[in-house]
């Protein structure tokens, strides 16, 4: 008995027909759409991700482990990735350190619950396995490099240790002797040391040498006195992350000592954005500023000072009027929700359904 397959042309006519049927019915939203609502991870446009597990770290920090969408292209460790995190309304955009081994199918941050910090409360204290969250492609310069130094100091505090971990966690295992690591590691007490299990444990194994400053009983970490904890800091390329107030020290330390080139910093960013009703709209690229209502579209807003909008249907479906807020604060007229953005965020939200809910900064 033979059978004879369908010709691919019969069928490619069979599946246009289909999907043109499809889009009548869906109108006005298109079969993707939908598809979207039941698998959020699909969409390679809008890249997002899924909450599989949260692990407590200590009695304030978490790390979220989250399952990225298809269109995630990895991270090398040190990297950090911004998080869009759903907040009461708002959606809030946060970079966080990756502390995972690269190459998984899943990513994870760790986060420290810090005083007033709406997502990183959110995200410790509130946060739920399933939630869907929205993903920014991994970036930052805060890493070994291809081929890891002899000898490397790390130097941090509270959760400043994120960026770190990632980078003991992937270096690569070797045959003979590995690179020579010291970490010095401040925190309030033994029990706030994040991941101090895990330290502890890499210091017995003699993957590293592990200096733990604890302020509550020791004090701060005093940055002139640094080589009765490391005496060779001139000899070793140097990575440190925390509070502003140590790393401005550090800097200034290593440059009198002129060994400048030998450090590598990362700066936490605080992020403190208050919304309201319109505000001033700065069109960065044309150099336009127009003081809009909470009631007015930034895409009228723009249009009506004379700059050039993308546009296409006017009602928030075609997306052809998506544009990246470099800063500020914007409403969806539909549904009220706002969205936030940093400087370096790049979120991209459409002009012809948003209105200014403060001063921001659009891209155009």
């Amino acid at each position: 008995m033979t059978t004879t397959a369908p010709r691919p042309t019969t069928v490619g006519a069979l599946r246009a027909r289909v999907m043109k049927f499809a889009e009548r019915v869906t109108t006005p939203l298109v079969p993707a759409d939908y598809l979207d609502v039941i698998d959020p991870l699909r969409s390679s446009a809008d890249l997002r991700g899924r909450i599989v597990a949260i692990k407590p770290e200590t009695r304030d920090a978490v790390s979220v482990v989250i399952k990225p969408g298809r269109g995630w292209r990895g991270h090398t460790p040190g990297q950090y990735v911004r998080i869009g995190v759903d907040v009461d309304g708002v959606r809030q955009w946060r970079a966080y350190s990756l502390t995972s081994h690269a190459g998984q199918d899943t990513i994870a941050v760790t986060v420290k619950a810090i005083p007033d910090g709406t997502v990183s409360n959110h995200l410790v204290r509130r946060a739920t396995v399933g939630t869907i969250v929205q993903l920014d492609q991994a970036a930052g310069e805060f890493t070994l490099g291809h081929q890891p130094p002899a000898k490397i100091l790390f130097l941090t505090a509270g959760s400043g240790v994120t960026p770190v971990m990632g980078m003991l966690r992937n270096m690569p295992a070797t045959e003979g002797p590995g690179p020579d690591v010291v970490v010095v590691h401040s925190a309030p007490t033994a029990a706030d040391v994040i991941f101090g299990g895990e330290l502890r444990m890499m210091a017995r194994d003699g993957r590293i040498r592990l200096v733990e400053k604890h302020t509550d009983t020791d004090g701060m970490l005093d940055v002139a006195e640094l080589d009765q904890l490391v005496d060779d800091l001139a000899e070793r390329q140097t990575w440190a992350c925390g509070p502003a107030g140590m790393l401005d020290a550090l800097e200034a330390r290593w440059t009198a000592d002129g060994i400048a080139d030998r450090l590598h910093t990362e700066r936490f960013r605080p992020t403190v954005i208050t919304a309201g009703e319109g505000g001033e709209v700065t069109f960065s690229t044309t150099g336009t500023v127009v003081e809009a209502t909470g009631a007015e579209t930034l895409l009228d807003a723009g249009e009506a000072a004379g700059v050039l909008m993308p546009s296409g249907c006017r009602m928030g479906v075609c997306f052809g009027c998506v544009v990246p807020l470099r800063q500020g604060a914007v409403r969806d007229l539909r549904t009220g929700d706002l969205t936030t953005a940093s400087p370096g965020d790049n979120v991209q939200i459409q002009t012809c359904v948003s209105a200014a809910a403060g001063p921001c900064d659009i891209e155009l």
